[in-house]
């Protein structure tokens, strides 16, 4: 996005929303449906301030404090909306990953954390597509993914689909366990991700993993 051009642009602490499994990557969007107070309380308090909530996964522990991953996506409110019940739909906009450096000791129901950008920098621009697979090898692994599954899926839009949209779009929708979800968020270029997710694919078809695209 226009608003951050170098890692300088971003801020020195973010709150952080932990959800197992809830992956953002840079130029993808992720619909959310907010209705906690404490998470009410954080959107409420980005859309006063940088609107940029840092999603990170949830890896266990206690319900109300869980522990989370060392790298999340910060995500830029783009959509907001109130429903009648008091719940927030909202739309976040991956920016750029982040390492959690530390937690910050805060007043805020939300937890924060001081983020380490510098590693992601090059999130701010869009991806190269040096050294990534061929498509036919990724779509070879989606279909067996998903006959083995008994998956539908729009092979039309999988076809037509840019590669950096295709491979984050199914990074994040493909159930494969956190830490293999880790592993997918932290590869360092799109080929590395794209490599990851069709090894994870065949590993999961031949029965390392179940369950259904999200």
């Amino acid at each position: 996005m226009s608003h951050y051009r170098k890692t300088a642009d971003l801020p020195e602490a973010i709150p952080v929303f932990p959800l197992p499994g809830g992956l953002l990557f840079p130029r993808c969007e992720l619909p959310l449906n907010i209705f906690e107070p404490r998470y009410l309380n954080m959107f409420d308090d980005a859309m006063r301030g940088h609107r940029l909530i840092g999603m990170i996964q949830s890896l266990g522990g206690a319900r109300e404090r869980p522990d989370i991953a060392r790298v999340g996506c910060a995500g830029r409110i783009t959509s907001y909306a109130e429903t009648d019940d008091g719940r927030y739909l909202v739309t976040l906009t991956g920016i750029c990953r982040f390492a959690v450096k530390q937690e910050l000791a805060v007043t805020t129901p939300y937890r924060q954390v001081s983020p380490g950008w510098d590693a992601f920098a090059a999130d701010l621009y869009p991806a190269s597509e040096d050294g990534l697979p061929d498509r036919s090898e990724l779509i070879l692994s989606l279909r067996t993914y998903a006959a083995t599954h008994g998956l539908q899926a729009d092979w039309g839009a999988v076809e037509d689909a840019p590669m950096e949209t295709l491979v984050d779009a199914l990074a994040a929708g493909c159930p494969f366990p956190a830490p293999e979800k880790q592993a997918l968020l932290e590869a360092v270029s799109l080929a590395d991700r794209a490599r990851t997710l069709i090894a994870l694919m065949a590993m999961s078809a031949s029965g390392g993993h179940d369950g259904p695209l999200q």
